[in-house]
Formats: structure tokens, sequence, C-alpha cells
């Protein structure tokens, strides 16, 4: 299969690029990303791609399957509206030249408690990009909502504290379907799922990832 990748240079995405690459179902791996990666691999290409710009490099985004691993945080972002332009406007958009180019499969990485009903706005923000990807009609479209990930030599000083404080509330029986899911196990099942599951939606929630 040849896989499209948007988010390619995050935590999991750089973990879903070196598993797709090592897999012999992936025959061709396509990273769309704002400057080069430093990544070399016969079977990588990668497409600078100005975001806002989709059109340009619309030619490229073909092939059998496309993951969204793009996202960002509101400190990052520096304003809801640059988050909401990083976190929905751009995965929606790849989305639809996706579509119209016909890929069949969509992977997205999207997040615990997502939901347009939802009043917290992160995840109001990851519900409204699940609706809209899900008005395309992939043939296949498969959503993963982890909670907390845990990042390789994470720079996050609350991310290190929650982790550590739920992996102790697990080692005593509590709050097992929080447990902490590492960003390689996560690109692990993103990579695998649509081998093994059928046609249409399928939604992937927390502690169910660990036993797909």
């Amino acid at each position: 299969m040849k896989a499209l990748i948007i988010g390619a240079t995050g935590a999991t995405g750089k973990d879903l690029v070196k598993i797709l690459l090592q897999d012999p179902a992936y025959t061709e791996v396509v990273i769309f990303v704002r400057r080069a990666s430093g990544m070399t691999h016969p079977k990588l290409s990668e497409v600078l791609t100005d975001f806002d710009k989709l059109e340009e490099v619309s030619a490229y985004i073909k092939g059998d399957v496309w993951f969204s691993c793009l996202g960002t945080t509101l400190k990052t972002a520096g304003s809801k509206d640059e988050q909401m332009h990083i976190d929905y406007e751009i995965p929606l958009k790849f989305a639809e030249k996706a579509r119209k180019n016909g890929v069949p499969r969509t992977i997205l990485l999207s997040a615990y408690g997502a939901s347009s009903r939802s009043k917290t706005f992160y995840s109001w923000m990851k519900g409204k990009l699940e609706e809209g990807i899900d008005s395309l009609a992939f043939d296949q479209y498969i959503i993963f909502r982890p909670g907390l990930l845990l990042r390789k030599d994470t720079d996050r000083a609350g991310e290190r504290i929650f982790s550590g404080v739920l992996n102790f509330l697990n080692s005593l029986g509590l709050l097992k379907k929080f447990k902490p899911l590492p960003t390689f196990i996560l690109a692990e099942k993103l990579a695998k799922a649509p081998m093994v599951l059928t046609a249409g939606k399928h939604v992937i929630v927390l502690d169910e990832i660990f036993g797909f």
C-alpha cells in the first residue's frame, strides 16, 4: 500500500513513519512537511508543503491510505484560532483533497472525549474534525481516541507528572482504561488498522488500543 502522512514530524508521526518504512505491506510512504525532515529511506518521499496552499501539492495526494497525526497544543499555537487552523482546518482540507483524488482510507489520530457537543474547546474541535471527515464518506474511516500519550524523552513536566500519577493509580487497579499510551505502540496500531479492519467507520478508544 502507498501511505500518505500529515503530522509526520510530531512524536506519534515520527514513530508511524519508522513503522511504515519497516513494514513490507507498505510499498511507499509520502510525508507532507513544512520543511525538510532529514529522514531518508528508499520507500520514503517528502513533499515540502505550504498547508495554506494544498492545491499546489494536490497531485501528490494520491495513494491507498492517508494518516492524520497533525496536532498542536494551545500553548504552542498561541491562540485558539491558530490551534483551530492547525488541528481542524488543515486536516479537513487535506481530507477533501484526498477524497477528491480517490484515496479510499482515512486513519485519524483524534483524542479521548472528542465531541462536537463538548463544552471544552479542544474536545469540541476534535469532534468537529471527526464529523467533517466523516461527511466525506471514505470507504474506510478509522478514528483513534487515545488518552495520555507517552512521548519519548518528553520535555513536558505536566505530562511526566500526570503519567506518573496514572501509573501509580493503575498499579492499585484504578483508572486502568486511562493507562498512558506510548506513542510507538499507538503508531503500531495506526499502521495495522487499515489492513485488519473492515470497510466502514471504526472508533477505537483508550485501552481498546492496547488490545487492538
